[in-house]
């Protein structure tokens, strides 16, 4: 009977072992190439914002500005950290009068890349998006006409968006703003292992990375998760096959319901961009997972119907890893100083009418 037990134990062993010994297959590269694209090698353009060194100069300044902020205290960089991967590794960021906002912070790292931003895509660009947090109450709670008043109130600054929009009478507007920190957004470009494996370095994935990207392709991941960005593409149902619980999807955030009031688009959301996913913990929109292997196991069973093994689980992560990329250099900023003119900072919490 021992013996019997030993033979079947072994057996399993075998088995699961076998997952892990998948060789990768020779066309993995032409496979992958028809569902992902290398990241460029210069800055992408973008849409109606010709990129300049003016421009990008100052988006940076701005990025890292907390003046934009009503308090004087939050910057986009507070919850777009470029230091800790884009974000702020909050379950859910923290805003104006040290508010807890709604869903947890997208890495701002190849977010130029995304079809739209934010979770439930109701900014169409990086432009759009710029506009967003600062007059969110919750966010920075301040108004584009304050955000003006404080940027001209610096000489700076002014000479500044003279030299970034040089053909414009009155350079210091709101769109000039959020135009300059999308010009800095679209520099926030990380190649990766991944990159350079796509572009014929078979030595730069190790074999295990390799073998996880094959199961990426083969279980299905990389129809949501595809593209430049591995992800930030479309738009999915969370809960495609089964539903997460409360835990994980939270019943009071229907997502792309509240931008299209389409009932179809319960419970929808942007597919998360994966480039740099092993420093953006928590995950999800309701930053609920801690843990990378968890977080792929949950979309196992909720978007495949499919309860990874452990082996494929840590195959997949180790292809995640392959798209940590390289950090952009960025030097901080040294910001213009205030003047009498320059607002003072308020900490009361907006109160809507």
């Amino acid at each position: 009977m021992k013996k019997l037990l030993s033979s079947v134990a072994l057996g399993v062993v075998l088995a699961t072992a076998a997952v892990a010994a998948e060789p990768v297959p020779e066309n993995l590269r032409e496979t992958a190439l028809e569902l992902f694209k290398p990241l460029p090698s210069t800055i992408p353009s973008v849409k109606d914002n010709k990129i300049t060194p003016e421009k990008i100069a100052l988006g940076k300044a701005l990025f890292f500005d907390p003046r934009v902020s009503a308090s004087g205290v939050f910057s986009c960089n507070s919850c777009h950290n470029l230091a800790t991967g884009g974000d702020d590794n909050l379950e859910t960021s923290i805003g104006h009068g040290w508010q807890k906002g709604p869903r947890n912070s997208p890495t701002a790292l190849n977010a130029v890349f995304n079809i739209a931003q934010f979770w439930d895509g109701r900014a169409e660009d990086l432009k759009a998006q710029a506009k967003g947090p600062v007059q969110a109450g919750v966010e920075m709670a301040n108004t584009p006409d304050n955000v003006i008043a404080t940027l001209k109130s610096m000489p700076d600054y002014v000479t500044w968006f003279k030299e970034a929009f040089p053909d414009e009478a009155d350079p210091v507007t709101f769109d000039n703003f959020a135009k300059a920190i999308e010009a800095f957004e679209a520099t926030l470009i990380t190649p990766a292992p991944f990159d350079a494996f796509l572009n014929g370095d078979d030595d730069a994935m190790t074999t295990e990375a390799k073998q996880g990207l094959a199961l990426f392709m083969d279980k299905g991941c990389s129809s949501c998760h595809a593209g430049i960005n591995v992800g930030g593409e479309g738009y999915y149902p969370f809960g495609l096959i089964e539903k997460p619980g409360a835990d994980v999807l939270p019943e009071n955030d229907k997502g792309r319901f509240a931008v299209t009031n389409t009932a179809d688009d319960s419970y929808v959301f942007r597919a998360a961009p994966l480039r740099n996913i092993a420093l953006t913990a928590p995950y999800f929109h309701s930053g609920k997972v801690w843990d990378l292997k968890q977080a792929v196991a949950v979309m196992g069973t909720a978007q495949l119907g499919e309860e990874l093994q452990g082996e494929e689980v840590d195959l997949i992560v180790a292809f995640l890893n392959s798209l940590t990329g390289k950090m952009p250099e960025v030097t901080y900023p040294i910001l213009p100083a205030e003047t009498a003119e320059t607002p003072k900072p308020i900490s009361v919490i907006p109160t809507s009418n």
